[in-house]
């Protein structure tokens, strides 16, 4: 049977039981536990399960992320083993569910979630767009470690739909939980709207066209992206060259004084480089007023680009970032910045950075970095 005949028969069913259609709902103790898709991870690669709406627009707009490796349709955590569209139509508790597969490296699974949400109604129960039913159900799925317990990967979700509840302040209608079934969809499905570019979507054309475009920049700006190296001094030279207290910040761990040191204010368009060897590390998209006295960025350039460290001195317990490339000390990190860009609070010493202000990049040498300015 073609596939627009099933989704008549899915919408006609959907009709006759709209007062609670489909099988009540089961404990996951209850359901199979089997995971049946073709894509698996690799190479550092992870996997998340989106389920938000029909998979076919879910599948495409997932897709185009820059950063996403694969996305397969097909159905999850539901009552039935091995079900198909039909059934999963006829209400065997599955969910149409989008298997993700992605590089960690281009994308983290939180910014992953933020595009996810554009793409639904995140306050719709059992629906999106003129599709009505539990098996339309909006919900993320992660993969539980191997003992059964929640996996990093939670307390990530957790943390991101607790921030988009205070940024719609209205309650929200997606499922979070560990994957427990997954069986890939019918060959029909995979694909579908590359194969049928005029199908049924509930994905905005306008919305699935700006992330076509937002990932062809992304390739377009890491096809440029430098590869240089940047050295680390001799201690030597680093005693030559720097003030005495960028020589104590990033070297001996100091901290210099709050609301007095030269990037409290500072809020031009350019970028902050490590003070010891010129990498760039932060950008002044991601600079922001914390009120704290000191230069504070919602996220690095890169997260490769940053190293953490557990500091325990002074009586407290506080994480502490160093440059990667160098491991000078920049300062430390907190998850009391503003929700709407992760949370974080990278707050960060003057001294232990270099701003080169736009205009000055290419003079600087840095013309090969302005391309982290358009975001």
């Amino acid at each position: 049977m073609k596939i627009p005949s099933l989704r008549n028969i899915c919408a006609l069913g959907l009709v006759a039981c709209l007062g609670g259609c489909g099988s009540p709902a089961v404990s996951s103790a209850e359901m199979p536990h089997e995971i049946v898709q073709e894509h698996i991870p690799t190479d550092g690669q992870k996997e998340i399960y989106l389920a938000g709406g029909c998979f076919w627009g879910t599948e495409l707009y997932t897709s185009l992320v820059y950063g996403v490796v694969s996305a397969e349709s097909g159905y999850a955590n539901g009552a039935t083993s091995h079900p198909s569209y039909r059934e999963v139509c006829s209400g065997s508790g599955h969910a149409e569910t989008v298997h993700i597969v992605y590089d960690p490296a281009k994308v983290s699974l939180d910014q992953l979630l933020l595009a996810f949400y554009d793409s639904i109604d995140p306050t719709a129960k059992d629906r999106q767009g003129n599709d009505i039913g539990r098996q339309y159900r909006s919900g993320i799925y992660y993969v539980p470690n191997a003992d059964g317990s929640e996996s990093a990967d939670a307390a990530v979700i957790r943390s991101s739909l607790d921030a988009l509840q205070q940024r719609i302040g209205k309650p929200i209608a997606i499922e979070m939980g560990p994957i427990v079934n997954f069986y890939r969809a019918e060959d029909d499905h995979q694909e579908y709207l590359v194969k049928n570019p005029n199908g049924y979507c509930h994905i905005s054309p306008a919305l699935i066209a700006q992330m076509r475009e937002k990932r062809a920049a992304a390739e377009r700006a890491a096809a440029a992206k430098p590869t240089r190296t940047f050295e680390k001094p001799s201690d030597e030279e680093l005693k030559a060259r720097l003030t005495g207290m960028q020589y104590a910040v990033t070297q001996q761990k100091a901290t210099e004084p709050a609301f007095r040191n030269e990037y409290d204010h500072e809020f031009r368009e350019g970028i902050y480089c490590d003070i010891t060897t010129g990498e760039p590390l932060f950008i002044s998209a991601d600079k922001y007023d914390s009120g704290c006295g000191w230069p504070a960025f919602s996220r690095p350039i890169d997260s490769a680009l940053i190293a953490e460290h557990e500091d325990r001195s002074y009586g407290m317990v506080r994480t502490e970032v160093t440059a990667a490339g160098s491991g000078a000390h920049l300062g430390h990190v907190f998850d009391d910045g503003p929700a709407a860009t992760g949370g974080l609070r990278y707050c960060i010493n003057s001294a232990s950075l270099r701003f080169i202000p736009k205009e000055d990049m290419e003079a600087e040498g840095y013309g090969d970095y302005l391309y982290l300015l358009e975001k």
